[in-house]
């Protein structure tokens, strides 16, 4: 089976309503990443001094050495940063998230306690603050195993959810393997949580930020004034809610850095925009475990049969029929690089399609042929498919007077005649009459022109079954 793992659908243009506790049109989630003391550093036993994220331009690891400029500002993350980020939070009176890496709590149990006695989440950000993507996938299930260890003895309580960010390839499904975590946050790809299905367990997915996250003060391009970093979030914020308002409510996560947004200068941003968003109504600011009982309760995850995911005579019994009578469309579309954006009526019908647009112009030619006369022989003696005598009734072709039939007969022999080929027409698009003007129009063309024509209506009906079949 050639199968493509990446899921480029998503939702698709219909996105569930969350429906946010009492009817919020936005849910804007804060996370604190807590990383001071479990950075790279001769003295967490690594190879090199740390090099990411800090207010040092152009930093480089230096291998071997300790890096006492870049330790001292991580420092002032923990020291200063992070009590004047305490102090907004509880003064604005909304709960954080807290990604905590587990070195980096162990060392900070004043800090520790402070997230606690604030009702703050705590969830894992890995046992160090460290790359994964380097890691072999029995050392990074045995990070993450030790991750949780560490974490539940310095907090009292095991994480419920996760996020690496520095992560594999392999992270995200070593995470949802281990099994306890409500919701993975190591991904980017929407709006809205989602459920992935990892062996046997649903995992909740709850997307993460790079651009509405103070990081940006340390890179380029990026924020250089809190002003900066205010007017970023308030243009996002403001986008959606004015989509909350709309019906299509979402949510807005905005990552944060206790060395980084802690400084006075960039905090003043921050300060502006939960100011600013507090001066709204149907604004929910909860915590990321939050935001996972909630979709968990109101939208739990369903499993059911995923096209890509059929073996290949299932695939075929199930849609060898929606091109008529015509089989080896399926049997060829089974062989193209399906995934997670063809289990749908769209995706089943573009690799339908393509089987029988790249067919040679006989097997065309034998798809049409494959279908039946309009209110003809073999409807009077019923003996079409299920879905053909369904869309002809639909139509009102059932209930012909006996002129109409004759004319109908009359046409259709005339039409074959001509064409070589019966007279195609999505009846589910038309009624009874338009049928019939189309009919005596159609008649007339030239031949070739007809056959691309009826090859478009045979695409149109398809489109039409699988949508009866898939969302």
């Amino acid at each position: 089976m050639n199968r493509y793992p990446r899921d480029m659908r998503g939702y698709g243009q219909n996105a569930p309503d969350p429906q946010w506790p009492g009817g919020a049109r936005i849910a804007v989630q804060f996370v604190l990443n807590y990383e001071e003391g479990g950075e790279n550093s001769l003295l967490h036993g690594d190879a090199a001094s740390e090099a990411f994220l800090s207010d040092i331009p152009g930093a480089a690891p230096r291998p071997g050495r300790r890096h006492w400029n870049m330790e001292s500002l991580y420092e002032y993350g923990a020291r200063a940063g992070f009590w004047r980020l305490h102090r907004l939070f509880t003064g604005a009176g909304i709960p954080l998230t807290i990604y905590g890496v587990a070195t980096a709590l162990a060392r900070s149990p004043e800090q520790v306690q402070a997230m606690k006695d604030a009702g703050w989440e705590i969830a894992s950000h890995g046992l160090k603050w460290i790359e994964h993507k380097d890691m072999a996938e029995a050392e990074e299930r045995a990070a993450i195993a030790e991750a949780v260890r560490l974490h539940t003895e310095v907090v009292g309580a095991r994480p419920r959810g996760w996020y690496t960010g520095r992560c594999s390839e392999n992270t995200v499904r070593l995470v949802a393997e281990e099994g306890g975590f409500d919701y993975v946050s190591d991904t980017y790809d929407d709006d809205l949580p989602s459920w992935i299905k990892v062996g046997e367990r649903d995992q909740l997915t709850i997307p993460y930020t790079l651009e509405a996250n103070d990081m940006r003060f340390a890179g380029s391009p990026g924020w250089v004034t809190g002003e900066h970093f205010f007017q970023y979030l308030k243009d996002a914020f403001d986008t959606l809610y004015a989509e909350g308002e709309a019906g299509h409510a979402k949510m807005m996560s905005v990552g944060l850095h206790c060395r980084l947004i802690g400084r006075p200068g960039k905090i003043a941003g921050l300060i502006r925009f939960i100011d600013y968003i507090q001066g709204f109504d149907g604004v929910w600011c909860p915590r990321r475990i939050d935001i996972a009982d909630h979709w968990a309760a109101t939208h739990p995850p369903a499993r059911s049969a995923r096209p890509s995911g059929m073996e290949r005579d299932d695939f075929v019994a199930t849609f060898g029929g929606i091109f008529e009578h015509s089989p080896w469309i399926a049997e060829r579309a089974f062989d193209l690089e399906l995934g997670p954006a063809h289990d749908c009526a769209a995706g089943v019908h573009n690799a339908l399609c393509r089987m029988f647009r790249s067919a040679s112009h006989d097997e065309r030619l034998g798809v049409l042929t494959a279908h039946p006369d309009l209110a003809g022989k073999l409807a009077a003696a019923g003996k079409l498919t299920a879905e053909s005598t369904s869309e002809q009734a639909g139509a009102g072709l059932d209930l012909l007077t006996d002129a109409e039939r004759e004319t109908f007969q009359k046409l259709n022999s005339d039409y074959v005649a001509k064409h070589g080929f019966p007279f195609i027409i999505a009846v589910r698009d038309h009624d009874k009459a338009s049928i019939r003007a189309a009919f005596e129009r159609r008649i007339g063309n030239d031949t070739e022109d007809e056959f691309e024509e009826a090859c478009k209506q045979v695409e149109r009906i398809a489109q039409l079954r699988l949508q009866d079949m898939l969302p």
